[in-house]
């Protein structure tokens, strides 16, 4: 039975990023994965693209063909998708039991109200595929009270839309501590209750929201929220393998992934961590990580690399180290963890 994801989420929550960091962490635990491209406008994949949409058909020709702008030029692109998905599935059952990564558009609207997305995931169903629906959003949404409310409502809108099994994921959370202080702690944020508390606020950020005939709005909209009690928040800092692990450690609860027979042997120990569910990061460990302490974290990191250079090159090339290697990576993960050798190419 193969797995997916389906990376979605507004333009700049980094989609790509995410899948171009996931496919070489899964590379590296053993995982066989590849990525399909389904946004007709992503033209410079930074991951090796196993399908494409772009060799069905591009943004450039519809938007030539049809008089249409960039974000209907999209909406066609997906519903011309639609009506060609055995191209799709054809191309899915020469992956295999490979584990796939789908990089969709960025336009909310195809994961909110438009059909063709849900569709076209609904046949990817069929196939046997047990799907998992990751939202991305980057995290500066967290520095304005309004902002982080808009998110809320569009992750609830994407979760009743799309009806798979969802995670919503505040990414770039590396980022946080360079926008300044927020007003509770993160946990505050991930959980999504209390909105209320939030009310102060959007009142200090917009004095327009003091008028009353805006407050009848607010409380309705954090009624909303909490009465449908659905949306909570994983964290993701791409470049972080412990972070990589904690969110994938999530999304196989989510989607009841089982571990496959080939991923048994000659385990490396991140694939070992993985197996036996190794103690995640809580959102504690986050706030801890990369807001209280960030820059005493990031020169422990920048220290134990450095010893790492250093024992490499005091060890001779002709002899077998792969086992200290491990002992090492072990000793890593009792202890804070390094930086996670995952190199991702952020695109402007």
């Amino acid at each position: 039975m193969p797995f997916a994801q389906l990376v979605i989420g507004p333009p700049g929550s980094g989609k790509s990023t995410y899948c171009d960091g996931m496919h070489q962490f899964m590379s590296a635990i053993g995982r066989k994965c590849s990525v399909v491209n389904l946004d007709p406008a992503n033209d410079h994949t930074s991951y090796p693209c196993a399908l494409d949409i772009r060799d069905l058909v591009t943004l450039e020709e519809i938007m030539a063909d049809e008089e249409l702008g960039p974000n209907g030029g999209v909406l066609y692109a997906l519903e011309e998708l639609e009506h060609n998905v055995e191209w799709l599935q054809n191309g899915l059952e020469k992956l295999r039991e490979d584990y796939v990564l789908f990089d969709c558009p960025g336009q909310v609207e195809l994961f909110t109200h438009h059909s063709s997305l849900r569709n076209i995931f609904f046949r990817i169903q069929k196939l046997g595929y047990r799907l998992v629906a990751l939202h991305l959003t980057d995290s500066y949404c967290l520095t304005l009270p309004s902002l982080y409310v808009s998110t809320l409502l569009l992750s609830l809108r994407s979760m009743l839309q799309l009806d798979l099994p969802h995670l919503n994921v505040l990414t770039k959370i590396d980022k946080i501590s360079s926008y300044g202080p927020l007003p509770f702690d993160l946990e505050y944020y991930t959980e999504a209750q209390d909105l209320s508390d939030m009310m102060p606020h959007i009142l200090e950020e917009n004095p327009m929201m003091q008028h009353p005939k805006f407050e009848g709005l607010n409380n309705a909209v954090i009624e909303l929220v909490e009465d449908f009690g659905l949306i909570a928040f994983e964290t993701l800092a791409v470049e972080d393998k412990k972070s990589m692990m904690t969110l994938l450690q999530a999304i196989d609860r989510a989607g009841g992934y089982a571990f496959g027979g080939a991923e048994g042997a000659n385990d490396t120990v991140w694939q070992l961590a993985m197996r036996d569910g190794m103690r995640a990061m809580k959102v504690r460990d986050v706030q801890e990580r990369w807001i209280d302490r960030k820059e005493e974290f990031d020169e422990l990191e920048r220290r134990q690399m450095e010893e790492e250079k250093a024992k490499a090159r005091e060890r001779p090339s002709d002899i077998d180290d792969s086992a200290d290697e491990d002992e090492d990576d072990l000793e890593a993960m009792r202890r804070d963890f390094p930086h996670s050798g995952i190199q991702v190419v952020r695109r402007s």
